[in-house]
C-alpha cells in the first residue's frame, strides 16, 4: 500500500465574489419593531411620490425595475410583494393599492446586498445528507462557509462538492442566483427558516434574522450528530449585534429547513463552542472556551445549557501564548477524539495545530502538537486580516482528514491529512523531547 503524505494542500481557492448578491430591506425601516417617527414621514413621503404617477407611469417603472434586476433574482415579484407585506401596518393611511403600486412599493424598499464581496472564510465540512448518485468509493459533502459583505456583516453561505477515493476533491460552481429563506415561525429568540425546494444548497443564504445577529453568524462550526440512528446537523456559532456575542444553535436534518436558537450557561457566552458528533456517557458533550484564553471541557442533558465546564486545554507553547481554541467539532478516530485547534502567538500570527483526546474520557489529553501543523505562507500573509489561518471543522474520510481552512480572513482551501502520521506526530508530542 501507497504511504499517503502527510499533508497535502489542494489547488482550490474559494474566493469571495461580489457578483453574489441577496435582496434586503432598505432604510427607512418600516417593520412596526422599528418605528421611528422620521422614518415613518420619510417613506410616507415616497408613498404619497409614488400614488401621484399615473397607472401607466407606475406600470413603466416596474417594468424597467424588472427588466434590470429579474435576472438576478428569483422570484423577484413575489419578494416586492413580500416586502410591500411586511410594511402594511406603517401604511395605515394608504390602504388601497393596484398591484403594480404595491410591487412597486416593495421594490423602493429593498436594496441588493453583496453579501462575500469582502471575504468568504473560515469553512466546515460535513457529509452530504444526499449521497445519490455518488460514484462508489467517493462521497459528497456540504462546506458552508462566512461570507463577509458591506458594513463587515456576515452571514452563511454553502458550496457542494466531492471527495475521490485518493482524496481528490472537486467543488461545484455556485448557482448564479442567491436565494434568502422565508422565516416560516418565531418565538422569541428561536427562529424556524425554510429555502424552497428547487433552490441549489450553494443558492441558499441565510442572513442575520434577529438582533442578537444583526451585525453577524459568524464562524459556524457544523457537526453530523447521530443519536438512535438518526443523523441531525448542528451548527455552534456566535451571534454579534455590533457590540454583544453570544453563542447560538443551528439544526438542520437537509440544509433546506433550520431552527436557531440562542444558548444558555456561563459557556454560551463565549465563542468557538464545538459539539462532539455523539453523546457520550449518556450526555451531550461539547469544547467550549469561555475565558478567552483556554478550552474547557462541557458535558450538558440539555442541548441548549452549558455551564462551567472542566478545565481541558491552556496554552503551552509560544505559537499559542496568547490564546487557544477549536477549530470544529472533534472527529472520532480509533485511536481517540481528534480536535484540530488554533493558536495566537506574536503579532496576532493565528496557526493551527492539534491534540488527541481519550475517546472514553476525552478529559485526557493524549497527544498534542509541538508545533503548528498549518501556518500562513509567506506569499499569503496579507488579506483582510493579515497573518491567520483558521478552520471551523475538518471531517474523516478513509485514512485522511479533509481539512479545509481560510487564509488571512479572506478566502479558503483544502488540504489531505494522513490520519496515521498525525496521531503518531501528537502522541510523540506528549513525551518530554
Amino acid at each position: 500500500m501507497a504511504v499517503l503524505p502527510f499533508f497535502n494542500r489542494q489547488a482550490l481557492h474559494l474566493r469571495p465574489d461580489p457578483s453574489r448578491v441577496v435582496v434586503r430591506p432598505f432604510r427607512p425601516a418600516l417593520e412596526p419593531r422599528d418605528y421611528n417617527p422620521l422614518d415613518q414621514a420619510r417613506a410616507n413621503h415616497l408613498v404619497s411620490r409614488l400614488l401621484a404617477l399615473s397607472p401607466a407611469e407606475v406600470a413603466a417603472v416596474l417594468a424597467e425595475t424588472l427588466k434590470t434586476f429579474d435576472d438576478r433574482h428569483r422570484n423577484l415579484p413575489e419578494l416586492f410583494d413580500r416586502r410591500a407585506s411586511e410594511m402594511e401596518l406603517a401604511f395605515a393611511s394608504h390602504t388601497m393599492f393596484t398591484p403594480d403600486q404595491r410591487q412597486l412599493i416593495g421594490a423602493y424598499f429593498l436594496h441588493e446586498y453583496s453579501f462575500e464581496a469582502a471575504a468568504l472564510f473560515n469553512p466546515s465540512i460535513v457529509p452530504h445528507p444526499d449521497q445519490t448518485g455518488v460514484a462508489p468509493g467517493h462521497l459528497r459533502f456540504i462546506l458552508s462557509l462566512r461570507a463577509v459583505g458591506e458594513g463587515h456583516i456576515s452571514s452563511l453561505t454553502f458550496r457542494s462538492g466531492t471527495i475521490a477515493p485518493d482524496g481528490a476533491i472537486t467543488i461545484a460552481p455556485p448557482a448564479r442566483l442567491s436565494t434568502l429563506p422565508a422565516l416560516t415561525a418565531r418565538a422569541g429568540d428561536r427562529v424556524d427558516l425554510a429555502f424552497a425546494a428547487e433552490t441549489d444548497i450553494t443558492e441558499r443564504v441565510i442572513f442575520p434574522v434577529t438582533e442578537a445577529q444583526s451585525n453577524g453568524i459568524e464562524d459556524a462550526r457544523f457537526v453530523a450528530f447521530v443519536e438512535d440512528g438518526v443523523t441531525t446537523f448542528y451548527a455552534t456559532y456566535t451571534a454579534y449585534d455590533g457590540r454583544a456575542i453570544r453563542s447560538e444553535l443551528l439544526e438542520t436534518r437537509d440544509f433546506l429547513s433550520f431552527r436557531m436558537q440562542p444558548l444558555r450557561g456561563p459557556a454560551a457566552l463565549g465563542k468557538g463552542m464545538a459539539l462532539f458528533p455523539r453523546k457520550i456517557g449518556g450526555r451531550y458533550a461539547m469544547i467550549a472556551r469561555h475565558d478567552n484564553e483556554n478550552l474547557q471541557l462541557v458535558y450538558s442533558d440539555d442541548l441548549l445549557e452549558w455551564g462551567p465546564g472542566t478545565p481541558l486545554l491552556s496554552p503551552k507553547y509560544p505559537w499559542e501564548f496568547v490564546q487557544i481554541g477549536n477549530c470544529g467539532s472533534p472527529i472520532e478516530l480509533d485511536e481517540g477524539w481528534l480536535v484540530f485547534t488554533h493558536g495566537v502567538g506574536p503579532v496576532r500570527h493565528y496557526a493551527i495545530g492539534a491534540v488527541l483526546l481519550d475517546k472514553a474520557d476525552p478529559s485526557r489529553v493524549i497527544g498534542r502538537s509541538r508545533e503548528p501543523l498549518v501556518e500562513p505562507e509567506d506569499a499569503e500573509r496579507e488579506g483582510y486580516v493579515p497573518n491567520v489561518v483558521y478552520s471551523c471543522g475538518a471531517m474523516r474520510f478513509g485514512e485522511r482528514i479533509i481539512l479545509p481552512y481560510a487564509i488571512c480572513d479572506t478566502f479558503s482551501t483544502f488540504s489531505t491529512i494522513s490520519i496515521d502520521r498525525l496521531v503518531g506526530i501528537l502522541k510523540q508530542g506528549m513525551t518530554p523531547p
